[in-house]
């Protein structure tokens, strides 16, 4: 993957084309076990949000940009904590907290034996330095890294700096279901397979991913599409017990209708795609 401005650009448009064109990898799994997703909503909503995921067995929670939220973000998580006994927790922080405020709120959750912690500080730096922490304390959280691994030159610098247990891998920011399996098998770190919030077109390719996968220890951050308003698919993808089945949906044109961008935006993206195409294709 090269390091320069103009051969990283096209990454995202480069997972499209991949998967609209490149044959698709062999599965080794049908199923694919997913997280809910709880973002950084007042306590009265927390119930109504996790409702869109029956059945769920593990919850991402959001951790607030706000360091003035910090109450709410602790109340938030004991609230599934207490209401939703035998649920895997895992928080994500989104790079938004320092190493001493990361460090703060693991403690402070002490009773609650989190899954991991998602993303806590920005730079991979502050994640080494987080890691030798909280193995200083005698503390046993998990480090996960998403934006260090899709927002860096090299995505396995998390590895050789050791800057965390886990990596969180994206499809589409990682140039593909190929590149991002790569970047998996290379880190030697356990990995969660996660996307952004997108359509079910979007998730599909995350579930490719995690179908493919030799081991998959950890459930995926592949449930949010339900999240979304509409959907751009004829049929709902299949989702039975926190688990969505991995299969190619057929799109209903008339959602992509009534959905469609403005002619100048449609516009862009043709033209990005066409030179994301010849840069690709040197």
């Amino acid at each position: 993957m090269s390091n320069t401005t103009t051969k990283r650009q096209p990454i995202g448009s480069k997972a499209a084309l991949s998967f609209a064109n490149d044959d698709l990898p062999e599965i080794k799994r049908e199923w694919i076990p997913v997280n809910a997703t709880l973002p950084a909503v007042p306590l009265p909503e927390v119930d109504s949000v996790l409702g869109n995921f029956p059945g769920f067995r593990t919850v991402k929670i959001k951790i607030s940009e706000d360091p003035a939220s910090k109450d709410q973000d602790l109340a938030r998580i004991r609230h599934v904590f207490e209401n939703h006994p035998g649920t895997q927790i895992r928080l994500d922080a989104n790079g938004a907290l320092r190493v001493n405020e990361a460090i703060e709120i693991i403690e402070e959750l002490g009773e609650i034996k989190l899954q991991y912690f998602e993303q806590p500080v920005r730079t991979i730096g502050e994640l080494s330095q987080l890691r030798e922490e909280i193995a200083r304390r005698g503390l046993a959280t998990k480090i996960a890294a998403d934006e260090s691994i899709r927002k860096v030159s090299d995505p396995l610098r998390v590895f050789k700096e050791q800057a965390a247990d886990i990596a969180v891998l994206k499809v589409q920011p990682l140039g593909g279901i190929a590149s991002a399996a790569a970047i998996a098998k290379e880190s030697g770190l356990e990995v969660v397979v996660s996307s952004a919030l997108e359509s079910s077109l979007g998730i599909v390719q995350g579930l490719y991913l995690a179908a493919s996968l030799d081991n998959l220890n950890y459930d995926c951050g592949l449930w949010t599409q339900n999240l979304l308003a509409d959907d751009i698919i004829a049929e709902p993808l299949e989702v039975l017990d926190a688990r969505i089945k991995v299969a190619v949906p057929e799109i209903d044109l008339d959602k992509l209708e009534r959905y469609r961008v403005t002619d100048d935006r449609e516009k862009f993206w043709l033209e990005r795609i066409e030179r994301c195409r010849k840069l690709l294709e040197t």
